[in-house]
C-alpha cells in the first residue's frame, strides 16, 4: 500500500486576523530600508536552526506587488459573488481587472530595475503585473534583501529560510507586498490523494481481491481472503469487503445526476486542473479508461477542443525523488482529469502543470486567472496547516480574489489529515485547517465515505448513504484485529478529511450566522464535501511501472479529498451549464450561493451512531499475491478528532454533499 502523501501536523504560532495580511507592512529596518513583515516562516526559530545555508546555491523567486486600491478590489469581488447584491454576476474580464487594479508599469519597472541593479536575471512578469520572477544566487539574495539564510529542521526536513525579515528600499515599500521562493515552505506541499499507497509512470499498485463492485456485494461472512484466510467479526458482526473502486457513472447516479438524453453534461463550460508536473501518458490513459469503463466516449482526450495541457519544457522529465515525488503527482493528474470528465463529460478540461511543486503552483494559479482560461478551477493539493510565512499566503489570496472578481469558481481539497492533531488530545490550540483551503475566496471540499448499493442506490446495508471520512485502522494479526477493536477503541486513527477553524482568516460574510456553535469570528472549513474515503473511492486507469520494468495500463482504487475536489468541481460544471441554459451568469465563486441554497440542496452528513466498517485486502508487494496478503479493518466516522460531523453545517463535511436535481435547481434558480 502506498503511504499517504500528506505531511504531519503543522500549526500556526498565533491567531492572526486577516487584517494582518495588509500589504508592505513596515517594521524596524536600517535607514533607507523597509522590512517585509511575514517574510520569515513561523517554523524558522532559533531552536530549529541547524546550519548556515550554502550561499552559492541557486535562488529563484518572485517579488509580488499588491493590487491598486485593494479594498475596492475585495469589495467588488464580494459584490459580484453575492446573490443578494445588485452587482451579482457582473464579472470583470481579466483585462478589466488589470485596468482597475493591477500594479502600474512604472511600479513593475521600478522593481525590475532594482532587481537588475542587484545582479539578478529577470525571468517573467505576467500580464496582471502581479509579480516579477527573478533568479540569481543566495549570496545575491542575502545582499539584496539585507539578511542571511539558514537551514532549519521542520517536519523531518531541513528547510531553507531567511534568518531575519527581508528588507527592501523604502522607495519600493508601497509597491512590494512580499517575496515568494526564498524559503522552503513550498517543499511542504503535497497532493491530497491516498492510494492506500520524462519521469516514468508511477510504480504499480493493484487492488487485491476480494473487493466488491458495489457496497456490500461481498461479505466476510461468506467470502474468505484470496489465500483462504477467514476474517473475524468486528463490532459483533461480519463486515463487508471494500469496493474495488466506484466508476464515475456510479458516483453520478448515487448523487442523483444520471447520464442520458437531456442530461446535463457540462457543455460549454471549461474546468482547469492545477497540479505539479504532468503525466506523460494522460491522453492514452484517459481515452482507454473511458472507452473501457464507461463506453460513452471515444478518444475524447485526443482533441484539443476537449482537452489541452499547459506545461513548461521539462515538466514531464523530472526524475522520481522522495522530496518532489513527480510520479505521485502523475497519479494526481490522472485522478483529477478522470474525475472531472466523469462528472461533466462534455466540459472542456485545461490541465496546467507547474514544472515543480516547490515554487510554481501559485504562478500556475495566477496564469489561469490572469488569462481567463477557465470557468472553474480545481486544486487537489495543500499545506498541512497554516504554518506558512504570511508573505506567501497573501499573494495567492490576492490571486484568488481576482478569480472571484472574474467569476471563476476555485475549489480546493481540504486535506487528508483531519484536524492535524493526528487523533491525539485534540484541542483548539493544536487543530488547524489546511491552506489554501482556509482562504475565504475558495470553496473548500471535505470528504465522505459513500455507500453506493446495488443499482447505484444512495445507501446500502441500512446505512444512510454517506458518513464523514475519518478512518481508523486495525490489522489482522493471528486471527484477531490489532489493536483491539471495540465500540470505544476502533483501531488507530489513520486519515480523514480536513477541517476546522482558521487561525488566520476572519469569518467571511457568507458564513456569518451559518456556522453557529463553531466560531463567530473566524473562517471555518470545509464548505462542502464529496466522496473521498479510499475504501469507497473511485477506480482510475493509468499506465504504471511493474516490478519487471514493464509499463502497462491498469486500474486501481484511489481516494482522498483530491477525489472530492474534482468531483465537486465537475458537478459545479453541470450547474454552470444549467445557468447558461437559463440565461444566467456562471456561478463563479460559489460559496455565497452555496450557503444561501437551503438545506434541501444537500445531503446532510451527520454523525453515525454505529461503527461503519469495511475489510480490505492488500498485496504485500502491492501488485500480486506472490509475497502474500495483509488484511485491515477500516472504520470511518471516527469521533475522536476536534472536528465532528453533525446536523446542519459542521467542520467535517461543511454544508454536505450535492443532493442531485435539488442541488442543481437551487444553484441555478437562486438569484434574489
Amino acid at each position: 500500500m502506498r503511504p499517504s502523501l500528506r505531511v504531519s501536523a503543522a500549526l500556526t504560532t498565533a491567531a492572526l486576523l486577516l487584517s494582518t495580511l495588509a500589504a508592505g507592512s513596515v517594521s524596524a529596518a536600517p535607514a533607507g530600508r523597509a522590512a517585509l513583515a511575514g517574510s520569515v516562516p513561523p517554523w524558522a526559530t532559533a531552536a530549529s536552526f541547524k546550519t548556515s545555508a550554502n550561499t552559492s546555491e541557486y535562488a529563484g523567486f518572485r517579488v509580488y506587488l499588491g493590487w491598486q486600491n485593494e479594498s475596492a478590489a475585495a469589495a467588488l469581488a464580494q459584490a459580484v459573488s453575492d446573490p443578494h447584491s445588485p452587482s451579482y454576476g457582473h464579472y470583470l474580464t481579466p483585462a478589466q481587472f488589470r485596468q482597475q487594479f493591477a500594479p502600474s508599469q512604472a511600479q513593475v519597472g521600478a522593481v525590475q530595475s532594482w532587481l537588475r541593479s542587484q545582479g539578478f536575471t529577470i525571468d517573467y512578469t505576467p500580464l496582471n503585473n502581479h509579480y516579477v520572477a527573478a533568479e540569481g544566487t543566495l549570496a545575491q539574495a542575502a545582499a539584496a534583501f539585507g539578511t542571511s539564510f539558514g537551514e532549519y529542521s521542520y517536519q523531518g526536513q531541513l528547510l531553507l529560510s531567511p534568518t531575519t525579515a527581508l528588507t527592501i528600499p523604502t522607495s519600493l515599500s508601497g509597491i512590494v507586498d512580499s517575496v515568494v521562493g526564498l524559503d522552503g515552505s513550498m517543499s511542504l506541499i503535497h497532493p491530497d490523494h491516498v492510494v492506500d499507497g520524462n519521469a516514468p509512470p508511477p510504480a504499480a499498485f493493484v487492488n487485491a481481491p476480494p473487493c466488491s463492485s458495489y457496497y456490500g456485494e461481498l461479505s466476510t461472512a461468506t467470502t474468505a481472503g484470496e489465500d483462504g484466510t477467514a476474517i473475524p467479526t468486528a463490532y459483533g458482526a461480519y463486515q463487508p469487503w471494500v469496493v474495488c473502486g466506484y466508476t464515475p457513472d456510479q458516483i453520478r447516479a448515487a448523487y442523483g445526476l444520471p447520464l442520458g438524453t437531456g442530461s446535463l453534461t457540462g457543455k460549454n463550460v471549461t474546468v482547469a486542473i492545477i497540479d505539479a508536473y504532468a503525466s506523460p501518458t494522460i491522453v492514452s490513459d484517459a481515452n482507454t479508461y473511458f472507452n473501457n469503463i464507461e463506453g460513452y466516449q471515444e478518444n475524447w482526450f485526443s482533441s484539443a477542443n476537449h482537452f489541452t495541457q499547459v506545461v513548461a519544457p521539462g515538466t514531464y522529465k523530472r526524475p522520481e525523488n522522495p522530496r518532489q515525488d513527480p510520479q505521485g503527482w502523475s497519479s494526481e493528474e490522472t485522478l483529477d482529469v478522470e474525475a472531472v470528465h466523469g462528472m461533466a463529460p462534455d466540459a472542456k478540461i485545461v490541465y496546467v502543470g507547474a514544472p515543480n511543486n516547490y515554487q510554481d503552483l501559485d504562478a500556475a494559479m495566477n496564469h489561469v486567472v490572469d488569462r481567463g482560461l477557465a470557468d472553474i478551477v480545481t486544486n487537489s493539493y495543500g499545506f498541512s496547516g497554516e504554518a506558512l510565512p504570511l508573505g506567501y499566503i497573501k499573494p495567492l489570496n490576492d490571486t484568488l480574489m481576482q478569480a472571484a472578481a472574474e467569476g471563476i469558481g476555485v475549489y480546493f481539497s481540504s486535506g487528508d489529515n483531519g484536524d492535524e492533531t493526528n487523533g491525539v488530545s485534540p484541542s483548539y490550540a493544536t487543530q488547524t485547517p489546511d491552506w489554501p483551503a482556509s482562504s475565504p475566496w475558495v470553496t473548500a471540499v471535505g470528504g465522505t465515505s459513500l455507500q453506493i448499493g446495488d443499482g447505484n442506490a444512495y445507501g446500502a446495508l441500512g446505512l444512510p448513504g454517506e458518513v464523514a471520512w475519518e478512518t481508523t485502522n486495525a490489522k489482522l494479526v493471528s486471527s484477531a484485529w490489532s489493536p483491539e477493536v471495540s465500540a470505544t477503541a476502533p483501531g488507530t486513527w489513520l486519515y480523514g478529511g480536513g477541517g476546522g477553524i482558521s487561525h488566520i482568516f476572519a469569518q467571511p460574510w457568507y458564513q456569518q450566522g451559518k456556522v453557529s456553535g463553531l466560531s463567530d469570528s473566524m473562517r471555518v472549513v470545509p464548505d462542502v464535501a464529496a466522496i473521498a474515503d479510499p475504501q469507497t473511492g473511485m477506480l482510475i486507469g493509468q499506465t504504471q511501472t511493474f516490478p519487471d520494468g514493464s509499463q502497462v495500463y491498469s486500474t486501481y482504487r484511489i481516494g482522498g479529498t483530491s477525489l472530492a475536489s474534482p468531483i465537486f468541481a465537475g458537478i459545479s460544471a453541470l450547474v454552470d451549464q444549467a445557468r447558461q441554459d437559463a440565461k444566467k451568469p456562471m456561478l463563479g465563486f460559489a460559496n455565497p450561493a452555496l450557503y444561501a441554497a437551503g438545506s434541501t440542496a444537500f445531503h446532510d452528513i451527520t454523525q453515525s451512531s454505529t461503527p461503519v466498517a469495511q475489510v480490505r485486502a492488500n498485496f504485500v508487494n502491492n501488485v500480486d499475491g506472490t509475497n502474500g496478503y495483509s488484511y485491515y479493518l477500516r472504520t470511518t466516522d471516527y469521533h475522536g478528532l476536534f472536528i465532528q460531523a453533525g446536523t446542519g453545517y459542521d467542520d467535517e463535511t461543511g454544508l454536505g454533499t450535492p443532493n442531485g436535481s435539488a442541488f442543481i435547481t437551487a444553484l441555478t434558480n437562486y438569484q434574489p
